[in-house]
């Protein structure tokens, strides 16, 4: 029985224990052309990608991989837009009947859980088909400060420092460890929670930005890449603080203009 036997059918695995369609499902994710990357800091937890309109009639401002789940919860989707669109409409959905059920907002960890056992099931049963996303979950816990979840098509999810998604997933996920393993006077390697507690709103924001910039060997423009952050910091204004928001253009550009001058 050759490969494409095997791959006809979501819930058969392979001789080597292998589910096709859910490996075609991380395809599509890598296969968009889109790169994601979340960072968290000691009050602050941002996620940055390119922005590429395809067409110069397209309204640019429609045009967007970051969503607001709930006031102090975004995400960035990475993979098919469609896909995402009926996600996060999930993850909405699921975060209002947490809040109706309980009285309280749910925690990004509660919400990245739920979201990835509903990837699972779409793993499991014929009749369905995975997602063909990656989802990067930030927010603010206010147990355990700025948090960040990565979510793939097999319905696993876990926690990071800083993570990647997309194309080039690899080559951040590099630069992004050695970045890490120089901060807290080099000492990041052993302890990476100590080392992220050590970086500031703007530095997160410039880890990022350079790490996008690096791997894409691009100089970006503000109106060519979105930033998504949460931030409890005093650096972040008292009306959106603790708030997730997407940074406007004007500010994306005094953080790129920073990250140059700092070159």
């Amino acid at each position: 029985m050759s490969r494409t036997s095997y791959d006809r059918f979501l819930t058969v695995f392979s001789p080597e224990g292998r589910l096709y369609q859910v490996e075609y499902a991380f395809k599509a994710i890598t296969g968009s052309g889109h790169t994601a990357i979340a960072v968290r800091g000691k009050d602050t937890a941002v996620v940055i990608t390119q922005k590429k309109v395809p067409d110069k009639l397209l309204d640019a401002s429609t045009i967007t991989h970051l969503y607001s789940i709930t006031p102090t919860i975004g995400c960035i989707m990475t993979g098919l837009v469609a896909d995402a669109e009926a996600q996060v409409a999930r993850a909405r959905s699921e975060a209002a009947e947490f809040r109706y059920k309980y009285g309280y907002e749910i925690t990004p960890d509660a919400l990245a859980r739920r979201i990835a056992n509903l990837n699972q099931v779409y793993t499991q049963r014929a009749g369905m088909r995975p997602f063909g996303i990656a989802m990067i979950i930030i927010g603010l816990d206010l147990e355990y400060g700025p948090q960040c979840f990565k979510l793939d098509p097999a319905g696993y999810f876990v926690g990071f420092h800083a993570t990647a998604a997309g194309q080039k997933q690899q080559e951040a996920m590099n630069h992004l460890e050695k970045k890490w393993k120089k901060l807290d006077n080099g000492n990041g390697a052993e302890d990476a929670g100590a080392a992220g507690k050590t970086l500031n709103r703007a530095q997160v924001i410039e880890v990022a930005i350079e790490a996008i910039s690096t791997i894409h060997a691009t100089d970006y423009k503000p109106g060519e890449i979105e930033i998504g952050i949460v931030s409890d910091s005093e650096d972040e204004n008292i009306k959106t603080r603790g708030k997730w928001r997407v940074l406007p253009e004007d500010e994306v550009e005094q953080h790129l203009l920073a990250y140059a001058e700092k070159d």
